[in-house]
């Protein structure tokens, strides 16, 4: 059994008097421990469709069955859970609380999970060493640079020990030495711990990270090829 599956997915928005369509009719299937980078210029669709793989949006049409279960069509309180217990999420934002230490960033979704306050405090620990932040736990946002920030949105998506981990342009506001580093852990992580890493973004050389390069065109699949490492 595939842990991603979409059939014939399409997603509209109101436009005027009509509806603009962004998602025509994509179909795909994503299996565990794969690490796939989904690219596409600006406007294509990809970032949309990233929003329905993470349970963030709804089909208009079509099926998405998320490990086994069809999730396109759930509420938004099933959506909030499936989240919190499948999917991780890493933004080229870092979307970091600002008056709130790395290590309290980190144990924020446990909190969401019901996990209990001496558990939260283990896992973040570990997961801040994972990524190579354990000086660095009582540290604010604005004390770290934007590499370390990445860094700690990386251990917030791994700590709650989510099998998929979607990356929405996680690069975008790194430079290229720093960039490289986050891509290794992305690497590492998917190699060692057997994570899923689904990857946005429009850079070549990011994409190149990944085992599997899907390109959206116009709201269309236009190429889905393994990569040649």
């Amino acid at each position: 059994m595939s842990l991603i599956k979409l059939e014939n997915i399409r997603k509209s928005y109101p436009l005027g008097e009509g509806m603009l369509e962004i998602l025509k009719g994509i179909s795909l299937t994503i299996e565990k421990g794969e690490f796939v980078a989904i690219m596409g210029p600006s406007g294509s669709g990809k970032s949309t469709l990233m929003n329905i793989l993470g349970c963030l949006d709804k089909p208009t049409s079509g099926k998405y069955f998320l490990d086994g279960l069809e999730v396109g069509n759930l509420e938004s309180d099933d959506l909030a859970a499936i989240r919190n217990q499948k999917i991780g999420f890493v933004f080229q934002g870092f979307n970091l609380l600002s008056r709130t230490s790395a290590i309290e960033n980190v144990e924020l979704p446990m909190i969401y999970a019901g996990i209990p306050d001496a558990t939260r405090y283990q896992r973040a620990v570990k997961a801040l060493k994972d990524v190579g932040l354990e000086k660095r736990m009582n540290h604010q946002p604005n004390q770290l640079s934007g590499g370390q920030q990445q860094r700690v949105a990386i251990a917030r998506a791994l700590v709650t020990e989510a099998p998929i981990i979607f990356a929405d342009e996680p690069t975008g506001n790194l430079d290229t030495k720093t960039s490289v580093e986050v891509m290794e852990l992305f690497t590492k992580f998917n190699r060692e711990l057997k994570r899923t890493i689904i990857l946005v973004t429009h850079e070549e050389d990011i994409a190149l990270y990944a085992d599997r390069i899907i390109k959206v065109v116009d709201g269309e699949i236009k190429s889905d090829k393994r990569n040649k490492k």
